[in-house]
């Protein structure tokens, strides 16, 4: 059984030691705030991390059979380059979701505006796309299917 003071599995003791305070939450949504403005600004930025790539043709005449080792180097490269991309969106989702989490947990979910709610949804189905396209990769970031570059 219970004790009488139980609310949701927590006693109103613990409960009022989980509120944060206005100052604290504050200063983590600038420190949050902060953070996505120097990755939007920086070489991590999802955007710039994507255009940074090459083509087969860069490391040889474009026949893989001519060179293999530069075609394995190319594949190598793409196969990073494309884990590298989706860390950095997920890093910036994340950071963005973190954002709003924390304006939620100061001003409660329920009162924060429909569309942070909303975009704090669409973060979270991208980043679960994210994970779930990385995961449907095999070795070297050739598609399980067996479809190839």
């Amino acid at each position: 059984m219970l004790p009488a003071d139980m609310v949701g599995g927590a006693s109103a003791t613990r409960a009022a030691n989980l509120k944060a305070s206005n100052e604290a939450l504050t200063t983590f949504q600038k420190r949050v705030d902060a953070v996505l403005r120097r990755l939007e600004s920086s070489a991590g930025n999802p955007t710039r991390v994507g255009a940074q790539t090459i083509r087969a043709g860069s490391l040889n005449s474009g026949t893989q059979d001519a060179f293999p080792e530069a075609h394995a180097l190319y594949l190598q490269y793409n196969h990073v380059h494309e884990k590298l991309t989706g860390l950095s969106k997920t890093l910036h989702l994340q950071i963005e979701a973190i954002g709003i989490a924390v304006q939620g947990a100061h001003r409660g979910f329920q009162n924060l505006e429909e569309e942070q709610r909303r975009r704090f949804w669409e973060i979270q189905t991208q980043i679960k796309q994210l994970q779930q396209s990385s995961s449907n990769e095999g070795h070297m970031g050739v598609p399980k299917t067996g479809a190839g570059y």
